[in-house]
C-alpha cells in the first residue's frame, strides 16, 4: 500500500516520517517554502533520539499523484482546509479512499459527500511545524496514538492494514469499529487548544477550561452525542511520554502554531464551533466556546501573536455575551 499524506504539515510530516522510515511507500502533499524545502533539501525530521533527513518524495497538488489501487489517502490539513483539498482530490482521484487523520468531527462528513470509502482516525501526536522542511514530535517510545475505523461505523481489512502499519512504524494504531465515539472526546479536549493560544499555557487547567468542558458536556447530553470519558483517552494516551530535543523548546499545540506562524486562518471553528453549531441546534447555550471561537477567528486575521489575553478578560466577556444571549 501507498501512504499519501495530503497536508504534510506537523501532523503529517510526523506521520510520513515514521511511515517511510520503516520501508513504507510514502508521498507528501504540501505547498509553498514548505514543499520547495521538502524538494530541495528533504524532510527534517526531529525527536529525542535525534535528528534525520529524510527524501520522502513530494508533490505539490493531486493531479501530480499517478494514482493507483493500492493507494490509501491521509488527510492531514486543518479543516478550514478541506472542503477544498476534497475537491482537488476528488478530481483527481475520485475512488481513492480517504482516512481524516485530523482533530474535530466535521471532516469525515465532508469526505463521505465526495467519496465512498471514508475513514476517521483519532489522532493524539504532538507535533510541530514551525519552519519549512522541519517537523518534530517529543514523543519517545509510543510515537502518537492513531486508532482508526470506516466512517460512520465498521472496520474492514484496509483499515486493518493501515493500523498495522502505523504501529509498525512505532505509533499505537488498533482499527476501532466506533471510532467517532472517542473523536467527539477528542473534540471535548480540543476546545481547550484556544485557550493556551489566546490566554497562554497557564490557563489551560484553570476555570475558564472548566467552564468550556461543561458547555460541551451539557451541548453532548443534549444532542445526545455518543463519546468516552476523558479518562478513556488518556488511559490510551497513556503509552507516549516525552522527551527533549536538544536546543529546542516545548511550543504549544496546533491553534496555538497557527498563531504564532501567522497562518491567517485557525481551526477553531471546527472546534469550539462545533459545539456552539451543535448547541445552536439543540437549544443549548455555549456563550464561551462561541466567543473563544471568534477571538481566535478575529486573532487569525489580524494575524496576532498568541496569547493576547488574560483568562479573567475572557471570562468577563463570556458573563457579558451569557447575559445578552439569555
Amino acid at each position: 500500500m501507498r501512504y499519501i499524506i495530503y497536508g504534510a504539515g506537523g501532523i503529517g510530516g510526523v506521520i510520513g516520517a515514521r511511515l517511510f522510515r520503516h520501508g513504507q511507500d510514502v508521498v507528501l502533499i504540501a505547498r509553498g517554502a514548505h514543499l520547495e524545502a521538502l524538494r530541495g533539501d528533504g524532510l527534517t525530521f526531529r525527536t529525542p533520539e535525534g535528528t534525520q533527513t529524510l527524501r520522502i518524495p513530494a508533490v505539490g497538488h493531486p493531479s501530480e499523484v499517478a494514482f493507483t489501487p493500492n493507494d490509501v489517502v491521509l488527510l492531514t490539513m486543518k479543516t478550514q482546509d478541506t472542503a477544498a483539498a476534497l475537491e482537488e482530490l476528488r478530481a483527481a482521484a475520485p475512488d481513492v479512499p480517504v482516512v481524516c487523520a485530523q482533530n474535530g468531527v466535521a471532516n469525515e462528513r465532508m469526505a463521505l459527500r465526495r467519496f465512498s470509502r471514508v475513514y476517521g482516525m483519532l489522532v493524539v501526536l504532538p507535533a510541530v511545524h514551525l519552519a519549512p522542511g522541519a517537523v518534530l514530535t517529543h514523543t519517545t517510545g509510543v510515537g502518537g496514538v492513531l486508532d482508526a475505523g470506516r466512517y460512520p461505523s465498521g472496520v474492514d481489512s484496509l483499515v486493518e492494514q493501515v493500523a498495522g502499519a502505523l504501529q509498525d512504524a512505532g505509533f499505537a494504531a488498533r482499527p476501532d469499529a466506533n471510532i467517532m465515539r472517542i473523536k467527539y472526546t477528542k473534540l471535548l479536549q480540543n476546545c481547550g487548544n484556544v485557550i493556551q493560544a489566546l490566554c497562554g499555557p497557564q490557563a489551560a487547567a484553570g476555570d475558564l477550561a472548566r467552564l468550556i468542558r461543561e458547555e460541551v458536556i451539557a451541548v453532548y447530553e443534549a444532542a445526545g452525542v455518543d463519546y468516552a470519558p476523558l479518562t478513556e483517552l488518556r488511559e490510551r494516551a497513556s503509552g507516549m511520554q516525552l522527551g527533549e530535543i536538544e536546543g529546542q523548546t516545548r511550543w504549544g499545540g496546533s491553534t496555538w502554531q497557527s498563531l504564532q506562524r501567522g497562518a491567517g486562518s485557525i481551526e477553531t471553528d471546527y472546534l469550539n464551533g462545533e459545539i456552539a453549531l451543535l448547541g445552536g441546534l439543540h437549544g443549548v447555550a455555549a456563550p464561551y466556546n462561541r466567543l473563544l471561537q471568534r477571538l481566535a477567528a478575529e486573532a487569525a486575521r489580524e494575524r496576532r501573536e498568541p496569547a493576547m489575553y488574560t483568562p479573567e478578560e475572557v471570562i468577563e466577556m463570556g458573563r457579558a455575551e451569557a447575559n445578552v444571549t439569555g
